[in-house]
């Protein structure tokens, strides 16, 4: 059967390159919102639980909780799995490592520790964070399953909306979290309660570039 998730859709290029830079910010954004220590994203939070559990990697980690979701996805709409699916599932978490990486090696001893720092970084960091994710959701080249999921929820329970519906995800997932001890915080519960509005929000805006 042809994969017709992973047809071109017009101004392909374009959209490829919003899933670039989108999967790109978002990595960034997260590498930092974890040195800030002030909370992360729900479905990160849920892989720093499973990290201080299992010896692997961030990015391992956040790859395999994706994995287990993309199999729901495959399941029930294929439609939502492309190069942006791809990208976000294999790569964010890796990208996040890497810049990790870099901040430990350049950044002085105790920096983001620091609260002006942290709290000074936290609205940047954060902006850059969710531009991210809302540009490599716009381009329509799919999503990652965590993202993909809520869309999948919202066409079946009709009575909810979307931005209901993906609240109602982020809090599930950063409970979850919590409870195996990821990094909750503010940036968790502003993400967990305003992402879905914003998504919606920046799409309005970056969906001329495609149209």
């Amino acid at each position: 059967m042809k994969l017709t998730c992973f047809a071109r859709p017009p101004k392909f290029r374009n959209r490829l390159v919003m899933v670039i830079i989108g999967v790109m910010l978002q990595g960034f954004g997260l590498s930092l919102l974890i040195k800030l220590n002030l909370g992360t994203d729900p479905c990160s939070c849920l892989t720093q639980g499973v990290i201080r559990y299992v010896p692997i990697s961030f990015g391992t980690a956040q790859l395999l909780c994706h994995l287990v979701t993309f199999l729901f996805v495959i399941r029930f709409d294929m439609s939502l799995i492309g190069f942006g699916t791809i990208g976000n599932m294999v790569f964010l978490g890796y990208i996040a490592d890497f810049w990790g990486w870099v901040w430990d090696r350049t950044a002085p001893e105790g920096f983001f520790q620091q609260t002006g720092v942290r709290y000074g970084l936290l609205v940047p960091v954060l902006i850059v964070f969710i531009l991210g994710a809302s540009t490599y959701m716009t381009a329509g080249l799919g999503t990652s399953p965590y993202d993909g999921l809520p869309f999948i929820i919202s066409n079946h329970v009709r009575k909810l909306s979307f931005k209901a519906v993906r609240m109602i995800w982020d809090i599930s997932f950063m409970v979850v979290g919590f409870l195996l001890g990821g990094d909750v915080g503010i940036v968790t519960v502003a993400v967990a309660f305003f992402l879905g509005p914003v998504i919606t929000w920046v799409g309005t805006k970056l969906k001329r570039f495609i149209s």
